[in-house]
């Protein structure tokens, strides 16, 4: 009886993440009547509706919601177990899900997963692009993406998979009416366009001339809690922005954005990958890392543990 009950779950979950009976069905290898009857045959042994079901949709109701997301651990349960056993040449599959910064995902890694996708059909991938620092172990990830680095809690691992110049520029037409600065100092007197939220408060730092990094001081009147709306500000004539080249560089080549202060040096940002420490990482995720590594240009190195 487990294994018949453990099928219900399986055709439920089928049904979700289809949208319909007809395709969790067909997923599941069941005709639409089939997989509705298994779902009727489990909301009746848990005396709980799970499904609101109308012409046009289905809906999960709390109960559902509630079930989905055990049946997920439970997947992953199998799917650790088979890759335990596997070992490190295990095959990719199961669900690889990501968080990733707004901006970076959208121009960088989603060339990244069509490769990867291509490469691994048995995987599927759920993506979370937003660039707030989202809770790993407590919001289900696989793995994080982050920009600048980040203080790692317990039982997180970290390794850079790619690292950009960084530049400050603007559009055309703000420098035409403010002048481009020539100098540090000179941002005292602009509008420069800072990346601001409540967990992080962006701040520019310049190479001096004794080769010091020292913090450069300039005011802000805008300030933007995504990388992608800090470009866009900038192109908008709204101030100076202080961003990695993979952001800027068809601004810059098509002229939208031109460099200030372009003889000083204001280093590189890093972009590290951040997931849970296991003895045995999942191959998906393990596969994932090693290709965004491969297409980024960053040499293989050392993780760093929190």
């Amino acid at each position: 009886m487990l294994r018949a009950h453990l099928n219900d779950i399986l055709v439920f979950m089928a049904v979700v993440d289809r949208g319909s009976f007809v395709a969790g069905g067909q997923a599941m290898g069941l005709t639409r009547s089939a997989a509705g009857k298994a779902i009727s045959r489990l909301e009746e042994r848990l005396g709980s509706r799970l499904l609101n079901r109308t012409t046009r949709a289905l809906s999960m109701t709390g109960e559902g919601r509630t079930l989905y997301e055990h049946g997920l651990r439970i997947l992953e349960a199998v799917d650790a177990a088979e890759e335990s056993v596997a070992g490190p040449g295990g095959v990719p599959r199961g669900v690889l899900r990501i968080t990733l910064p707004d901006a970076f995902g959208r121009h960088v890694v989603l060339p990244v997963l069509k490769k990867y996708l291509d490469a691994w059909p048995e995987v599927q991938v759920e993506v979370n692009l937003t660039d707030r620092l989202a809770d790993l172990v407590e919001e289900g990830f696989d793995l994080a993406l982050r920009i600048g680095g980040a203080d790692l809690d317990a039982g997180l691992v970290s390794r850079v998979v790619a690292s950009y110049k960084v530049s400050v520029c603007a559009s055309p037409a703000y420098l035409d009416q403010r002048g481009t600065p020539a100098t540090v100092s000179d941002l005292a007197t602009h509008d420069c366009l800072l990346f601001s939220s409540q967990a992080r408060r962006q701040s520019w730092h310049v190479q001096n001339e004794v080769g010091e990094w020292v913090k450069a001081e300039g005011r802000s009147r805008l300030r933007l809690d995504s990388g992608e709306a800090i470009r866009q500000a900038a192109v908008a004539g709204l101030g100076l922005a202080f961003l990695p080249a993979f952001l800027i560089q068809q601004d810059l080549v098509s002229g939208r954005l031109r460099h200030a202060l372009a003889d000083h040096d204001f280093g590189e940002v890093k972009v590290v990958a951040i997931y849970p420490t296991k003895r045995l990482l999942e191959p998906r995720v393990r596969r994932f890392i090693d290709l965004l590594v491969d297409e980024l240009g960053v040499e293989q190195g050392d993780e760093a543990a929190g």
